[in-house]
Parts: C-alpha cells; structure tokens; sequence
C-alpha cells in the first residue's frame, strides 16, 4: 500500500513539474537580422542565402537585410534574389547605416525584397552593368548585357509592385536617387533612422510570399543577430583588391628581410603566409598576370641587388617595374574590383624609398674610410721612437713600426702623420704645428 502511495505521489510531482504545451505552441516570434557590407560575392551570397534558409526553418516572423553595398557579382546577386523570391517568410531590406548605399548589384537586391526601407542619408541606384575584366567588349556585347540586366530588373520590379521604370532607367541610364526621392517615386516603402523603428514601422503590414499573404506581427519579437563565422569573414576581407594588394607586399618584404639576414625565420614566416594569402586572394579578383609579373620581376631585381650590389642600378629597376606592375595588377573596370591609387602610391614610394635609403647607406659604407688594418693607419699621427734619417721606429696606434721619410731628418719625439704603408714600412711626414 505504501508503495502505491509513493508511486502516486511521484506521477503528481512529475505531472506539474512539466511545462505546459502552451510554452510550446506558442514560442515568442522572431526577427532574423543579417548584414551585408562591403562586395556581393560568393560569401556574401553564401551567408545571405544560409541565413534566409534558417529563418524558414525557425519558421522566423521575418527577415531583416540591412545592406551597404557598391555592388558585385552578377552570378552571386542572382542567387540571393533566387532565394528572396522563393522565400516561405517575408524578406525586409534596409538600406543602412547613414551614408550607406545600395548600387549596382544592391539595387536589385532591395527592389527584390517584400518592403525596401532606407536610413536618413543613404542612397540607392546606378545599376548600370560593368564588365569585370578590362578585355574590349563590342556594342553588341554591351547591348545585350544592358538589355538582360534591364529586363531583369523590370520584372523583379514588377513582380513586388514597385516602380519597373525607374528601375529600368538606374540599369540603362545608372541614375541613383536619395532615400527621400526614392519613397517619392515608389522605390521603396519607408524611411527609418535605425532597425528598432523599422520593426514598429513594418507591424501590421500586409506582404505576399512564395506561400502565401501574410500580416506582419512584429510587435514585441526576438531579434536574432546572424552574423558571418569567422572564417566566411576572413575569406571576405580577403577579397577586397586593397587588403591583397598589402597582404603582397608585406610577403615581398618579409622575402626580402629573410633574404638579407638568413636564418632569422619570422620574416621568411610571416613573408610567405603573406604571399600565399595574397595569391588565394587574387583567385577571387580579377588580376593581370602582366602586372604580377612585373611585381615579380621587380622582387627577384631586389633580391640580386642585396647580393651584388650595383650601386642603384637594380634597385631603379625594381622600383619600376613594381610601380608598373601595381598600376596594371587589377584588369577589372568595376570601381570595387580596383586597387586605390592612393594606396598604390603611398606603397610604391614607400619601397622605394626604404631601398634608396638602403642603397645610400651601402654606398657610404663603401666609401667610408677604413678604420681597422693598415688601411686605418694612413692619417694617423704617432710618435718618433728614434731619429728618422730617413728611416727608424715610430710608436703609432698602440704599435711600434719601422718608418721612414722622404728625404727629410725628424728628431727623437717628434709627431708624424702616416702618409702611406709599403709593406711593413710606414711613410711618413712630420707634423706641421699651427700657432
């Protein structure tokens, strides 16, 4: 009897110790929030598209794109506008923070969202297609390039209500509008200063997804942060033509810094990561191989001058060659795809005149006066052991000598100057006093 006593006992605590199925049925909605700064590329495609995924899966209220973009990859925009499209949840893009943009490829991406917003000093548009090598593309080419990229966004356009002419006119004629004139023109639904006041602004609105109408319910919901792991933001600041372009010289100057002191190990270590980095960097942008030739050229000119110096000749010529080849590194058109000039400059100078100031010092060195052997003894003055007629002993840097004169008699103490060393015999001449 005790023990089924006992027994009732536990199944009660058990009973009220569990939660209740409401907890479970009705969980507190939630707001995905992802980021995308910077060039759409495959990571940033990569992120997007993954975040979007988890959204639909946590069955999330909606999600928010907060964007700042120059544009980027034709392939790359294409896969995240697939997936908005497609998306089962409400897909929110926000040009933001003040003084952010949303051009080129960005423009596409937020007419593709159910609800465009902007910050208070942003803009959006010149969506005019960019080739991303330098090779010469004929009218036709561009023709058709232009007549796709048009008639893509007019349907994109079309497709969420917003205004197709417009959008036409960013693509043909890369018109970019501010965020007041974008609202004005139907680009967009609303202006607001930062996410918190987007949340209350979107509550209540009335979207169409890919299953269904929905009402957005954004009162009092969760904002989920989705950010980058570590290593996606690693390869994406890798693609950023400046940082590679200083990851390249940082490994020619730890080459050439292990080169000139052999064994020393960091520099050669952090020289070759460097270069490896720099060239994992170039597979993702477009580059010249003329010009990393040239760069190249002007390395291995470096490396020979530390071997056999040729007083500036081979330094002239790997400054150079590795100024030119800076210039002609990037072959793509895109404004993101190009190095910056100020960057190229201020690198180049900077080589150059850390090894014309190398170069100075070889030379000084090389002029400089011995001051050790017998070459450092020509101009020092020492003391007569003996009389000198012509010949005897004098006492000069701590050490006696046999001397000698040309032709002239110099008393016992007297102070001569070494003019010249035959053999083991010092020239010298007495010293002139001045009164």
């Amino acid at each position: 009897m005790k023990i089924k006593i006992i027994f009732f006992f536990l199944i009660l605590i058990f009973i009220f110790s569990c939660p209740l199925k409401e907890n479970y049925t009705n969980p507190k909605p939630s707001i995905y929030l992802l980021q995308l700064n910077g060039m759409i590329n495959p990571i940033t495609s990569q992120y997007v598209v993954g975040g979007i995924e988890d959204a639909e899966k946590e069955e999330a209220e909606c999600l928010i794109l907060q964007l700042d973009t120059p544009g980027g990859l034709d392939t790359s925009m294409r896969d995240i506008i697939k997936k908005m499209l497609n998306s089962t949840i409400p897909i929110i893009v926000y040009v933001s923070p003040p003084g952010g943009r949303a051009a080129s490829a960005g423009v596409f991406i937020t007419l593709a969202s159910n609800i465009a917003a902007m910050a208070p000093g942003t803009n959006i548009g010149a969506a005019h297609p960019v080739a991303i090598s330098e090779e010469k593309i004929d009218e036709e080419m561009k023709a058709k390039m232009v007549n796709d990229a048009a008639a893509y966004i007019k349907t994109i356009a079309e497709k969420r209500g917003r205004n197709a002419q417009w959008a036409e006119k960013a693509v043909r004629e890369s018109v970019s509008i501010t965020e007041q004139e974008a609202i004005e023109q139907g680009v967009i639904e609303f202006i607001a200063k930062d996410v918190n006041e987007l949340i209350k602004i979107i509550n209540g609105v009335r979207v169409n997804t890919a299953s269904g109408t929905r009402v957005l319910k954004t009162e009092d919901t969760e904002i989920i942060p989705v950010k980058m792991s570590s290593k996606d933001l690693f390869l994406h600041s890798l693609t950023n033509p400046n940082i590679a372009y200083i990851l390249l010289f940082l490994g020619i100057y730890g080459i050439l810094g292990e080169f000139s002191h052999p064994g020393s190990f960091f520099p050669g270590i952090v020289g070759g990561i460097s270069l490896i980095l720099a060239f994992v960097a170039f597979q993702s942008i477009p580059i010249n191989y003329g010009g990393l030739l040239l760069i190249i050229f002007g390395i291995v000119l470096f490396i020979i001058e530390i071997y056999t110096p040729t007083f500036g000749v081979l330094t002239a010529g790997g400054v150079t060659s590795l100024i030119l080849g800076s210039f002609m590194l990037s072959k793509s058109t895109a404004p993101f795809f190009r190095i910056s000039l100020g960057l190229i400059i201020a690198m180049s100078l900077s080589t150059a005149a850390f090894f014309i100031f190398a170069l100075s010092k070889g030379i000084r060195i090389q002029w400089k006066k011995p001051v050790t052997g017998r070459e450092g003894l020509i101009g020092k003055v020492g003391i007569t052991k003996t009389v000198l007629d012509p010949e005897g002993t004098i006492f000069v840097y701590g050490e006696r000598w046999q001397a000698s004169t040309e032709g002239e008699i110099i008393k016992e103490g007297e102070e001569v100057e070494v003019l010249e060393v035959r053999g083991l015999q010092l020239i010298v001449k007495k010293c002139i006093r001045k009164e």
